[in-house]
């Protein structure tokens, strides 16, 4: 492929971290410029995230609506959560979320798209899968708590979440890449031309 990202790391001459969260932190590096001056540079440290678009034999995706107080909106999204380990297995991760999340299982996983969310300004890096061949999750369900206790859960048309995603009345950018990238997919070369679901992860390697 012709256009596509490279890896590429600035000399950093100092770095503090003057926060310091219960997942993330903020970091400020004095990076080099071309020109040799000096700038700093604030942004978010993240462990990296996984997000799964599980959609089923009827093509209704599977979508939770949650509070997020930043944004001050209770969202509709997909499936996610954090890679609490350094290296863990992000498709050991995914399921574990969909288990959490959800109470689902899937039997057929591939990648759907890795996206860096917010490059200007956080280093966190999202794989989303594409999940297929749904059906409940044996064992009991997981205990929810603080935002998840008040989650909604739902099962939508793929079309109606396009239509949403384009009235800009659907923000969550995990529902948002999921969607359009499997629609996309269907448009080009199916998605069976899908990345298997333990291809390597550059930006948060792991052992498969």
């Amino acid at each position: 492929m012709g256009i596509q990202d490279r890896a590429e790391e600035w000399r950093v001459t100092a770095t503090v971290t003057p926060f310091t969260g219960n997942k993330t932190s903020v970091r400020t590096d004095d990076v080099v410029m071309p020109d040799g001056t000096v700038v700093g540079r604030d942004y978010q440290v993240h462990p990296g995230s996984v997000a799964i678009l599980a959609i089923d034999e009827e093509d209704h995706v599977l979508v939770l609506r949650q509070y997020r107080h930043p944004v001050r909106q209770k969202l509709w999204e997909i499936p996610a959560g954090l890679l609490d380990v350094p290296g863990e297995n992000p498709l050991a991760a995914a399921q574990r979320e969909l288990y959490e999340e959800a109470h689902v299982k899937a039997e057929d996983w591939r990648v759907l798209t890795d996206v860096y969310t917010s490059p200007g300004g956080s280093d966190e890096a999202v794989r989303i899968f594409l999940a297929r061949d749904l059906s409940e999750a044996v064992g009991e369900r997981f205990a929810v708590s603080e935002e998840e206790a008040d989650m909604e859960q739902a099962r939508v048309p793929l079309a109606d979440l396009v239509r949403g995603v384009l009235a800009g009345e659907l923000h969550n950018s995990c529902l948002v890449m999921g969607v359009l990238a499997l629609t996309a997919a269907r448009a080009g070369d199916g998605e069976g031309s899908l990345r298997p679901a333990e291809s390597p992860w550059p930006a948060r390697p792991f052992e498969a």
